[in-house]
């Protein structure tokens, strides 16, 4: 006995190249008109999160300086955590504090790490070139007041503008604060 397949009655499903080309259209329209605003996020997000740690750090410093009732230093570092002269250039050429930054203690004449951040050069972080020092028993910070201007290293057209920025403004009490914009650093 022969069977016979008989192939009349078979429904192919799936979709047609053209509907295909279609669908692959629209998804390339949407991502292309998309990636800037992902692209400006992520750039948000990095001056953001960089502002934070800043903040942080320099919440540390003050209240190890308290604890420890020793002086404090806040600097930025090179790729070795060993301070950088004021004005001088890291690793990637610049001369801010994106080249990340050090809290350092003194001990028998020799400076310890307490916390290091590494650089983030997608981020300028404009501000004092010179060393922070927070001094016991409150805490102050030696010198004037302070203030950081954090904004992306190279701002596009979609992150122009002061929401694209932030402050942090050290009193001379060496508490930091910050806010949304543009500070002026320049002290």
């Amino acid at each position: 006995m022969k069977q016979h397949a008989d192939f009349s009655h078979v429904h192919h499903r799936g979709f047609t190249l053209i509907e295909t080309l279609v669908v692959v259209a629209i998804l390339a329209v949407v991502a292309v008109t998309a990636t800037p605003s992902l692209v400006a996020w992520h750039e948000r997000d990095q001056v953001d999160a960089r502002a934070r740690e800043l903040l942080s750090t320099l919440s540390y410093a003050r209240s190890e300086a308290v604890r420890r009732g020793v002086r404090v230093t806040v600097c930025r570092v090179d790729a070795a955590r060993h301070c950088l002269a004021s004005g001088q250039a890291c690793r990637v050429g610049l001369a801010d504090w994106s080249c990340g930054w050090a809290v350092m203690v003194e001990r028998s004449g020799t400076p310890t790490v307490l916390r290091a951040q590494a650089e983030l050069a997608a981020v300028s972080i404009a501000g004092t070139q010179t060393n922070l020092t927070f001094t016991p028993p409150a805490g102050q910070l030696i010198g004037s007041f302070r203030s950081f201007d954090i904004a992306p290293q190279f701002p596009s057209r979609a992150t122009q503008g002061q929401s694209w920025r932030r402050c942090i403004r050290i009193a001379a009490g060496g508490r930091p604060r910050i806010a949304d914009g543009a500070c002026g650093a320049t002290s």
